[in-house]
C-alpha cells in the first residue's frame, strides 16, 4: 500500500501542521498508511505546542509526486497555497474551513468544509463519527490550533462549536483551557530574533482578484512598537517580494492578540484599495484596523470586494 501524504498549507500555522498530525493519526486508526508533512517549518506559537505535548515536527517537503501520487489537504484547498507539483496528485480528500477558490479536480474526492473557526474543530467530529478515541497529545495539538486560529476565542471566525470542541479538548489533554491558551499565544509573538524577511513570510498567503496578485502575511504581537519600530526595514523587505513576484498588492498585518486590533502596512500599484476595503487612511501606507483580527473573515473578503470594484471602475 503507498503512503499517503497529509499536507497543509504553505507556511504553515498551527492549524495546518496540527490538523496534518491529527488527521494523519486518525486515517491511520482507520486502516490507511499516511504520513503528515509540512511546507514548511513550524513556528514559535506552534513549536510550543509541539514541544509541550512531546510530540516531533512533521519532516518538511517542496514536492510530493517523487514519493507519493496520493493526498489529502487540510486547513487550504486552493492550489497557490498548496505543495507546489498538486496538478500531479490525486488529492483523495480536504478538510477546510476557508473559502473554496482555485481547486478542481479529475476524480471525486472526500470534500469536508464547514464555516468553523479552525479545521481541528472538524476533525475533531470525524474522530467522533468513527468512534475513534483521541490520544491526549493529539488531543492537546487539536486544542491548539483552535486557540491559534480563534485566537483563543476572540476572532469573528469563532463558532459555538469551536469553544466546545476546545473545551472537549482541553479536558482529554489534561491543561487549563485558559492559561494554556495564552501562553500559547504569547509564543507566537516573540519576534525579536526574526528578519524582516522572516516577518513577513511566517504567515502569508497569495490570492488573486481579476488577474491581479495579492499577498496578505500576518503576525501576531503583544506590542505594535516591537514591529514597526522596523518599519523601514519591514517596507524593503515587502518591496524586493513585489518586485520578485509582481504582486499588485502586499498587505502586512501585525495584530495585536491582548487588545485584538490591527495596523497594516499596504504596499504596490493597488495599495489603496486598501483604504476602500477598510474604510480608512493611509498615512505613509500604513493604516489602523478597529477590532480587526481575523484575515479571512476581516480581511480578504473585504479586500476582493474593493479590487472587484476598482476592476470594473476600469
Amino acid at each position: 500500500m503507498s503512503k499517503i501524504l497529509i499536507i497543509g498549507h504553505l507556511n504553515p500555522d498551527t492549524d495546518s501542521i496540527t490538523s496534518a498530525i491529527s488527521l494523519s493519526y486518525l486515517q491511520n486508526k482507520l486502516g490507511k498508511n499516511t504520513e503528515a508533512v509540512a511546507l514548511g517549518k513550524p513556528n514559535e506559537e506552534t513549536q510550543y505546542a509541539l514541544n509541550y505535548f512531546k510530540t516531533e515536527a512533521p519532516r518538511v517537503i517542496s514536492r510530493a509526486s517523487d514519493e507519493t501520487k496520493e493526498v489529502m489537504l487540510v486547513d487550504h484547498n486552493e492550489f497557490q497555497q498548496a505543495v507546489s507539483d498538486i496538478s500531479e496528485l490525486t488529492v483523495l480528500a480536504v478538510i477546510d474551513h476557508h473559502r473554496i477558490a482555485n481547486f478542481q479536480t479529475i476524480n471525486p474526492l472526500y470534500y469536508r468544509a464547514e464555516p468553523v473557526g479552525c479545521t481541528q474543530t472538524i476533525i475533531l467530529k470525524l474522530y467522533k463519527e468513527h468512534g475513534i478515541e483521541i490520544p491526549p497529545h493529539i488531543a492537546g495539538l487539536m486544542l491548539s490550533g483552535i486557540i491559534s486560529d480563534t485566537l483563543l476565542f476572540k476572532s469573528p471566525t469563532c463558532t459555538d462549536e469551536d469553544i466546545k470542541a476546545a473545551q472537549e479538548l482541553a479536558t482529554i489533554a489534561g491543561v487549563d483551557l485558559n492559561d494554556y491558551g495564552m501562553e500559547l499565544l504569547k509564543a507566537g509573538t516573540n519576534l525579536s530574533g526574526k528578519s524582516a524577511v522572516e516577518l513577513i513570510s511566517l504567515d502569508a498567503k497569495s490570492f488573486e482578484v481579476n488577474d491581479k496578485k495579492i499577498r496578505v502575511a500576518q503576525v501576531n504581537t503583544v506590542d505594535f512598537n516591537d514591529i514597526f519600530s522596523r518599519k523601514e526595514e519591514i517596507i524593503n523587505a515587502i518591496n524586493e517580494e513585489i518586485s520578485s513576484n509582481h504582486y499588485n498588492l502586499f498587505l502586512f498585518v501585525a495584530t495585536n492578540v491582548l487588545d485584538s486590533d490591527s495596523r497594516i502596512i499596504a504596499l504596490g500599484d493597488s495599495y489603496l484599495s486598501a483604504e476602500r476595503a477598510f474604510n480608512i487612511h493611509l498615512t505613509e501606507n500604513e493604516g489602523f484596523l478597529k477590532g480587526v483580527v481575523s484575515r479571512k473573515k476581516q480581511i480578504i473578503p473585504q479586500l476582493t470586494v474593493a479590487l472587484s470594484e476598482e476592476t470594473v471602475s476600469q
